[in-house]
């Protein structure tokens, strides 16, 4: 099975975008056909090579103004609205001045057909290829309904508010689908690369591995390489949300997407554009909304059931309302005309998918990257959360921050020597941070009667002494509550102060868990002893330890419910099934890890688990958008339906309840990259 991806042109409604896909995926060669309507995209799968011609025309039958291309650069895709608005503005000058009523009627004649034309001949080619009515048959039925009517100027002025609606419209989505382009505007179009003594500018795309690129200040990194000549510093903010710059000089990795902020630098390729850091990222954010969230799917079904339902109440308020009341049968029509305008669903359609693509971006910008809307929308709604201990919580890496002596016949060096004999001796983590506490060979044939006490420490007998080395319970006097204490021939000699490598960034988080009522948990297959100490300095709820990647499975499965979102946090690569498993799957540091992105449903580009908070603060603004949005629509609409039933709404009143009302939910999705900035 291939897939495909294409640029869709010309897809300026999300119902619109809805109908295409379903349309395509009832044809027998295509399969997980996706139409994603914030990035302009077409994506599916087949099993036979598939012409793109074969693509447009079904595409056409939709929506004939809708066109699929490969490259977006090979055409020219501007629309040129003056002349509708010239006419617009000309019909609206005539018909304000006071002409003899046969001048009259053949000036709002010749208006109708020139404003109405083009919809009225896309409304027709649907309904004969799809047995459908559309957004065009609707406004054309109420224009020609309203001349019926005798209401000739005001379908006149509906078109026409229509149209520059629609364009307004459009112009506002295109701003979105800008605004957020430029939030992830991360790829460099060029490249400088070097041929003997010259340097050559070359599309990034046709970089080879082992090319040789030049990047001067201010540049973008263009593909992911290796520094051969230079030294500099690079901004990765673009790429993890970190502002502080990174030094980097001969024999660094650097990644595409950074950007060179001091001195010229010579960087070997070491993968193509493809493979290479920045597109990874940027074909993630775009693919990320091909994934829907409940609420969209609940509102591309409801758009599907409004506007029939919607058709339905017109008809029964023209037949029904004279025959209940004094209104005219003409009167009743017009009533029943301002619901079809009323009738489309687009304020509803489009401010769903645009707010979760907006909130996708935003979080990209501060090096979230989330892979789908679905990921976005649980975010925000997480009940638990089951984080791995080592390389997520801590570092990993144990180092003696003191060492108190209490004896002082004893030197710190000697101290240090004896330390180092016995756990020379040991593959525990303290043991290697010891060892790190000096460069002098150990001879371990002194070391006698080596044994570990499991849970406890070490004893051996080093120069006729007998040497304890371990927690509190090996010595009963010991002075201070610290983790290892040295014991020679029974007396407490020193206490040696370990930083157990918490990360600063993990009580910040643990903390705005606790305080959001959210239960944590901590799954590592560390030694008891060490995950309850971490664990408690932490103030996790539960803490499961000597665990196999099966066993957190196992644990993960038992804490999943109907009711609860449970996520799961690790490195990407001991904990890929539990991540894959997860309702939500969050990679840690995920800067330049394949497995990471691969495994999980949101990564983390940084170590800094207060990231975290920031994706949950975007995912609730971004739902609170959503249903203001939702709200503010739907409430309108109905207000509008039922004064028009009563009399008291024109059709002007139902064109601000379409195109003005979704002008206005667009704007306000933009709120959100407004926000969190």
């Amino acid at each position: 099975m291939k897939r495909y991806k294409y640029n869709i042109i010309n897809l300026d409604c999300a119902n619109c975008a809805r109908k295409i896909e379903d349309y395509l995926n009832n044809d027998s060669k295509l399969h997980n056909v996706i139409v994603n309507f914030n990035t302009s995209k077409i994506v599916f799968e087949a099993e036979e090579k598939i012409p793109i011609n074969y693509i447009n025309n079904l595409v056409q039958n939709i929506e004939e103004e809708t066109f699929v291309v490969e490259n977006i650069d090979d055409i020219n895709i501007k629309k040129d609205y003056s002349i509708t608005i010239l006419i617009s503005a000309i019909l609206l000058a005539i018909i304000g001045f006071n002409f003899t009523n046969s001048i009259s009627f053949y000036l709002i004649i010749i208006s109708y057909i020139l404003l109405l034309y083009k919809p009225f001949i896309n409304a027709c080619k649907y309904f004969i290829k799809n047995k459908g009515i559309n957004e065009n048959m609707l406004i054309t039925i109420s224009c020609i309904g309203a001349f019926i009517v005798n209401q000739k100027v005001e379908g006149i002025m509906v078109v026409i508010l229509y149209t520059i609606g629609k364009i307004l419209e459009e112009k506002a989505i295109n701003t979105t689908r800008k605004s957020i382009h430029d939030l992830i505007d991360i790829k460099q179009d060029y490249a400088n690369i070097k041929n003997n003594d010259k340097t050559e500018v070359v599309p990034t795309e046709s970089l080879k591995i082992n090319d040789v690129i030049i990047i001067k200040k201010g540049e973008k990194i263009p593909v992911d390489g290796i520094i051969i000549k230079g030294s500099t510093f690079i901004d990765t903010s673009m790429l993890t949300g970190e502002s502080e710059l990174v030094k980097v000089t001969k024999n660094d990795k650097v990644l595409s997407g950074s950007i060179n902020i001091e001195n010229i630098i010579e960087v070997k390729v070491t993968s193509i554009y493809k493979d290479s850091t920045v597109a990874k990222i940027l074909e993630l954010i775009e693919d990320a909304t091909d994934k829907k969230a409940k609420t969209e799917t609940s509102i591309s079904k409801l758009s599907k059931v409004y506007t029939p339902t919607i058709l339905i109440l017109a008809i029964l308020v023209a037949i029904i309302l004279p025959i209940i009341s004094s209104v005219s049968y003409s009167e009743s029509i017009y009533r029943a005309l301002t619901f079809l305008v009323i009738s489309c669903p687009c304020a509803i359609a489009i401010s769903v998918p645009l707010s979760y693509f907006c909130g996708i971006g935003t979080s990209s910008k501060q090096g979230i990257l989330i892979k789908g809307s679905n990921y976005l929308d649980y975010l925000g709604n997480i009940t638990k959360i089951v984080f791995d201990k080592t390389g997520t919580l801590t570092t990993g890496t144990f180092q003696v921050k003191d060492i108190k002596i209490f004896d002082h016949s004893y030197s710190k060096e000697e101290i240090i020597k004896i330390l180092r004999c016995g756990e020379s001796l040991s593959n525990h983590p303290i043991a290697k941070s010891i060892m790190k506490l000096s460069d002098e060979k150990v001879n371990s044939k002194l070391i006698t009667n080596y044994k570990e006490i499991e849970g406890i420490g070490i004893e051996y007998d080093y120069d006729k002494k007998h040497i304890k080395v371990g927690t509190n319970k090996i010595c009963k006097n010991c002075r201070m509550e610290t983790r290892i204490h040295l014991n020679i021939d029974g007396v407490h000699i020193a206490s040696i102060e370990i930083d157990d490598g918490i990360k600063n960034s993990a009580y910040d988080i643990i903390s705005y868990f606790r305080r959001k009522h959210i239960k944590t948990y901590m799954f590592t297959g560390d030694k008891k002893e060490v995950a309850l100490e971490i664990g408690k300095n932490l103030g996790i709820d539960e803490i499961k330890y000597q665990m196999l990647p099966t066993d957190k499975y196992k644990e993960y499965e038992k804490l999943t419910s109907k009711t609860d979102i449970v996520a799961f946090v690790g490195d990407g690569i001991n904990d890929a099934p539990v991540l894959k498993r997860a309702d939500i799957g969050i990679s840690m540091g995920g800067i330049g890890s394949a497995s990471a992105i691969d495994s999980s449903d949101i990564v983390l580009m940084t170590d800094d688990l207060t990231k975290l908070q920031k994706a949950i603060k975007i995912s609730k603004y971004t739902n609170h958008i959503i249903k203001q949005n939702l709200i503010f629509a739907l409430t309108v609409k109905f207000i509008i339906l039922i004064l028009s039933i009563f009399g008291f709404a024109s059709m002007y009143l139902a064109v601000f309840a379409d195109t003005g009302v979704t002008l206005l939910t667009i704007l306000n999705t933009l709120r959100i990259i407004k926000k969190n900035k």
